[in-house]
């Protein structure tokens, strides 16, 4: 019996070994078919971190908004909602006073933040949408972000425009989605 323990105990940390390499996988193939560089990719992940920091250090844009922002390729994606056109502002010139580089695409709508419910259910439409573009065929998901707040579906990614429009269409044809949003950058076919 005492030797039992061990072999399970390693058994056990071996399957979250396998787990950490599946992971690991796939986060690896998904920045190897990323168009931007790995600098870039890196760069992104670090504006998307300032972001996140400079809003929740302040106590009435924490408080009171529910508001993300998403980098893509120095591309900024503000999204969620603000009660009012002044915390508004003070979110699009925390964010313009980082000096990110790139454009800045204010999405915040103004009213009180959406409730759980609805957040669940942006989540559930996110993987209808990202579940129907891997099953067609000459898309290639890796390269498409998809981000659903309140019923409206931003498509973001750095992508030529016939998989844009391609993954608009499935977007915009899945239950659930009131409205797709493009904040595309086009590369060459």
């Amino acid at each position: 019996m005492i030797k039992l323990v061990p072999f399970v105990a390693l058994l056990a940390l071996l399957q979250g070994c396998a787990g950490a390499v599946m992971v690991g996988a796939v986060g690896g193939a998904m920045m190897a078919n990323d168009e931007r560089s790995v600098s870039t990719q890196l760069s992104d992940t670090n504006a998307d971190f300032q972001i996140s920091s400079a809003l929740l250090a302040q106590e009435d844009i924490k408080n009171q908004t529910n508001v993300t922002g998403v980098v893509m390729n120095g591309n900024v994606l503000l999204i969620g909602q603000a009660p009012n056109s002044m915390l508004r502002d003070k979110i699009v010139n925390t964010v313009l006073g980082l000096k990110l580089g790139g454009k800045l695409h204010n999405q915040i709508r103004i009213g009180n933040p959406i409730s759980f419910t609805t957040r669940s259910n942006d989540t559930w439409v996110t993987t209808k949408v990202k579940g129907r573009m891997l099953n067609e065929k000459g898309l290639d998901v890796t390269r498409i972000k998809v981000i659903t707040e309140n019923g409206e579906v931003f498509l973001l990614g750095l992508v030529d425009r016939a998989q844009a429009e391609l993954a608009v269409e499935i977007a915009r044809n899945t239950a659930g989605v009131r409205k797709v949003i493009k904040v595309f950058e086009y590369s060459e076919p």
